[in-house]
């Protein structure tokens, strides 16, 4: 089951390396029958390596003639980089996703490691601050502390790469 997974990622991922945009269309029919394997198989792989944590956004339409449109995402400034991330936190998230996510960011190259580290322990000491606080209000604290750590990192982050373009182009 793995290898197949694998296999039909490999092939999706090298379609969108091949395409000048940043999305593929495919019909999953064709995609099952290609690697000779039920439908669910390919919902499988759009699911567990093909979000939007991951990257990706995924636009489906069912039916006879139902297709697959897997979306790259892809940010270039730092306001769509904010607003990404902001989607991906959403109104609220547990520490466990929150970790899940700064490891998302940190792969991505949004952040550093160091980033990402400073950003957990601030996050497991609000954690103790905010326990008297009900389990959906820490988390709804946690999305709003997060969401403006990653914006100033990533604001300060493109200032300094301007400054940094402007001194070499002197």
């Amino acid at each position: 089951m793995r290898n197949l997974s694998h296999n039909i990622e490999q092939y999706i991922l090298n379609r969108l390396d091949g395409e000048e945009e940043n999305f593929v269309s495919l019909r999953r029919k064709d995609l099952a029958e290609m690697f000779e394997c039920v439908p669910s198989q390919i919902n499988y792989v759009l699911r567990s390596r093909f979000s939007p944590e991951q990257g990706y956004i995924i636009e489906s339409r069912r039916g006879e003639h139902g297709y697959i449109k897997i979306v790259k995402i892809s940010c270039v400034t730092p306001e769509e980089k904010v607003e990404h991330t902001s989607d991906l936190i959403g109104k609220s998230i547990s520490l466990h996703e929150a970790s899940r996510l700064l490891e998302y960011l940190e792969d991505r190259e949004l952040i550093t490691q160091r980033e990402r580290l400073l950003i957990e322990i601030a996050l497991r000491h609000s954690s103790r601050i905010w326990e008297d606080e009900t389990n959906n209000r820490r988390e709804e604290m946690f999305a709003d502390l997060l969401k403006r750590m990653l914006k100033g990192l990533m604001l300060i982050k493109d200032e300094k790469k301007t400054r940094r373009e402007r001194i070499i182009s002197l």
